[in-house]
């Protein structure tokens, strides 16, 4: 333990002591048990194998100056993974379960949690999945709810500076009305080509058009926002995830008296904006330097000297003093683990 090296944590999987579980049998959720295994038996016939029956959530805890643990907005959390079931015909998980799953899985693994100004948190994944055997398409009758946690850094590893982006406008991430909106692998397995392709160009990610009128939709594991005088803009879409540190930063925009705009982004309002940026749980804000349309050979610039837009640096910097309990959590979005 002595040897995990905080401050250069990457974004990525480190084994924890333990994780929490509960089965979905008979019509009914069982009690939430804790294990050190980090595996489980499957069959081979399991609808999240074969049908994509399968929802996950990505959340984070954070230690304070005063050495307490803190989870942000939680019920969010909960409510968006409920909104993934219905969208894929899963039993939801009641929010005092899944709360109850996140509250033990932390205080479990508080060794884990990355100490104050390391620049790291503690990554919290709760993954639900099918797994009754069957091999018609239709839902299961049984289900796995796993919570698991690894400490990690920064997900883009540059941290928060503006990298450049890419639209590639030959691929697709999710179709209108269909399951864009819900956390479920299938649209990230969508994702993993363009993301790859983005990757070997030199962008960080690849920033989406909706599929059919082609306006801004989303990044690939983020939510885009733009910032142009006094107003926050970020898409409408029926295929982008609600990002919940998205929803929180529209909040605080607000609070700052901005205007909230969220409604359909043409893509030639881009060379419009001051600032751009991608949100998410993993990221927070990564500004954005650039966005190249690398087919109709046009390039919109934010950074020219490497460094983040003022809002976007401003807006950052607030949600991560309420997530670390340095300043007041005035919307009730923190949970302090007792």
């Amino acid at each position: 333990m002595e040897s995990i090296d905080w401050s250069n944590l990457s974004f990525g999987y480190m084994p924890t002591d333990y994780n929490v579980r509960c089965i979905y049998k008979d019509g009914k959720w069982g009690d939430i048990t804790v294990t050190s295994s980090q595996t489980f038996e499957i069959h081979m016939a399991a609808t999240c194998l074969h049908y994509g029956q399968e929802a996950f959530e990505g959340m984070k805890a954070f230690r304070g100056k005063d050495g307490k643990i803190r989870i942000f907005r939680m019920d969010e959390n909960a409510a968006r993974l409920q909104s993934s079931c219905r969208g894929i015909m899963m039993p939801e998980l009641p929010t005092e379960k899944f709360n109850e799953a996140i509250l033990t899985v932390v205080k479990k693994n508080e060794r884990f949690v990355p100490p104050y100004e390391s620049g790291a948190s503690l990554y919290i994944r709760p993954l639900l999945i099918g797994t009754s055997a069957q091999v018609g398409v239709k839902p299961a009758k049984e289900y796995l709810f796993i919570v698991f946690v690894s400490p990690v850094g920064p997900y883009f590893k540059e941290g928060f500076k503006p990298t450049p982006m890419a639209i590639l406008r030959q691929y697709d991430r999710a179709a209108p009305l269909g399951t864009g909106r819900y956390k479920v692998g299938g649209n990230y397995a969508a994702s993993l080509v363009a993301g790859e392709k983005a990757h070997e160009l030199g962008y960080s990610a690849v920033l989406y058009l909706d599929a059919k009128e082609k306006n801004l939709d989303e990044c690939g594991p983020a939510n885009f926002f733009g910032i142009r005088g006094n107003s926050y803009i970020t898409p409408k879409s029926t295929s982008i995830l609600p990002s919940i540190t998205n929803k929180s930063l529209m909040q605080l925009a607000e609070d700052m008296g901005m205007t909230v705009e969220v409604r359909q982004i043409p893509e030639d309002e881009i060379g419009t904006f001051d600032e751009a940026g991608a949100c998410g749980t993993a990221a927070v804000i990564s500004p954005i330097a650039r966005i190249d349309d690398l087919d109709e050979n046009k390039s919109y610039i934010f950074s020219k000297d490497g460094k983040p837009g003022p809002i976007c640096e401003k807006l950052y910097n607030k949600l991560r003093a309420i997530q670390y309990g340095d300043e007041p959590d005035t919307h009730k979005w923190i949970t302090i683990v007792e």
